[in-house]
This record gives structure tokens, C-alpha cells and sequence, in this order.
């Protein structure tokens, strides 16, 4: 049980999908433009990830792999080489129920995905986890430990994302860097870019932000008291700026 839990904490921390391993980048940049929809991509991700990789372990090591026919006497015979088309069957029927599931019952978070449910179907990162699943030799249930690491992995790394872009989108930054400008060069995993991030986007606000005018003070006149930039006498600060 102890590994279970560290294979499940390893694959959401360490070997991040998005962060880590730079898997499934398309729709983690597409889909973190607003929190909502991050939400919704990182719930589908643990689900189709929390059924495919155990659903295609058992799949494997029950007809795929070498001697995996030896009870219908088929001992030596490897049908390793249909992984690849076996995983990817299996994710798309996944994928399809889903999305079938989601138009039913959730039309609106349907609707936020756009056509990025339906390429959940050959994202890299979903494939990714059935493969490291065989490469790895887990079992079943180090397979579900597997699946649902990597899928909360990602669940988390994209909401995150969604939630600094959404506030960044009101940051005082060049044009060049809003929108996936700034997702690509965004250091998600650093603490110190979160720190500067957190006081950038707080930049713009405190800009804006004028200071109360003292009732008890005057207002300074430029032609009588004198010049407003430089604080000097009217004399002394006009001779200057003719000069």
C-alpha cells in the first residue's frame, strides 16, 4: 500500500505530466484562459486517466503481453506490438463517453471544452500514462495509483495556471507578453516567480493609485510659486528653462 501511495504522489509531483515531463502542453495552454474551464480539463484528465491506464494494464497483461495467452494455449505467442492501437481504442471509447456524459448532464463545461474533448483522445499525455504503465511493469493496482497521480498531477498544474493568468490579464506588461506570452515563460514551479509574478500583477493597480491631496496645502501655481518639476523659485526656474 505504501508504494501505491508513493507512485501516486511521485506521478502528481515529480514526474508532473505538464511541468516535468512537457506532455500535453496543447490543450494546458488552450484551456487555462480562464479557471473554469482549467477546472473542467483537470477533472476530465484524473477520469480518463483514472480509467484508461488500469483499464489497459488489465488489457495488456491479459491478452497483449508474452504468455498472456498461455491459458488458451497460446504460451509463446506476443501480441505486444497492438499496444499501441489497443491503448489509444481504449482511450478513445473513453473519451467519447465522457463527452457524451458532459453534452447530457453539463452542457455548459461541453460546451467551454470546444473541440479540445475530443482531442483528448490522441493527447500525448494520456497516451503517455498507458505506456509508462507498461514500461514500468506497475500492476493493477499501481496502475490506479498511476493514473490517478498523473491525472491530479495535471488537474493541478493546469488550475494554477488558470488562476495566474487570470490574474495577470489585468498586469501592466508589454503587449508581446500577455496572453500565451506570459504561459510560456511563467516559472509555475518556482516560488520566487511566484513571489514577482504576485507583485506584478499588483504593479498596474498600485500605479493607478493616486495619493489623498492635503486640504491644509495649497495647490502650487508653476507661474507664481515657481516650477512644479524642479522646486525652485519662479525667477531661478525660469531662467533655467529658457536656457
Amino acid at each position: 500500500m505504501s508504494g501505491s501511495v508513493e507512485i501516486f504522489l511521485r506521478a502528481m509531483f515529480v514526474d508532473n505530466m505538464p511541468l516535468t515531463l512537457f506532455l500535453g502542453l496543447c490543450t494546458f495552454l488552450a484551456l487555462s484562459r480562464r479557471t473554469e474551464s482549467a477546472v473542467g480539463l483537470g477533472v476530465a484528465m484524473i477520469i480518463v486517466l483514472g480509467i484508461t491506464v488500469p483499464l489497459n494494464n488489465l488489457i495488456y497483461n491479459g491478452f497483449l503481453a508474452t504468455g498472456a495467452l498461455a491459458w488458451a494455449g497460446y504460451g509463446a505467442l506476443d501480441l505486444s506490438y497492438l499496444s499501441l492501437i489497443a491503448f489509444i481504442g481504449v482511450i478513445a471509447a473513453t473519451v467519447q463517453l465522457i463527452e457524451m456524459l458532459l453534452d447530457r448532464f453539463l452542457p455548459t463545461v461541453h460546451a467551454s471544452f470546444g473541440v479540445f474533448l475530443p482531442l483528448l483522445t490522441v493527447q500525448c499525455a494520456i497516451l503517455a500514462g498507458s505506456l509508462f504503465m507498461v514500461e514500468r511493469r506497475y500492476d493493477f493496482v499501481d496502475s490506479v495509483a498511476f493514473g490517478l497521480g498523473s491525472g491530479a498531477g495535471f488537474a493541478l498544474a493546469v488550475v494554477l495556471l488558470g488562476a495566474l493568468r487570470a490574474r495577470l490579464a489585468y498586469a501592466d506588461m508589454p503587449d508581446g507578453l500577455r496572453g500565451l506570452g506570459i504561459a510560456f515563460i511563467m516559472p509555475v514551479s518556482c516560488p520566487s516567480g511566484l513571489r514577482h509574478l504576485h507583485k506584478w500583477s499588483r504593479y498596474d493597480r498600485n500605479r493607478r493609485r493616486k495619493p489623498a491631496a492635503d486640504p491644509a496645502r495649497p495647490a502650487a501655481d508653476s507661474g507664481a510659486l515657481g516650477c512644479t518639476q524642479c522646486a525652485r523659485p519662479a525667477g531661478i526656474a525660469r531662467r533655467n528653462h529658457q536656457r
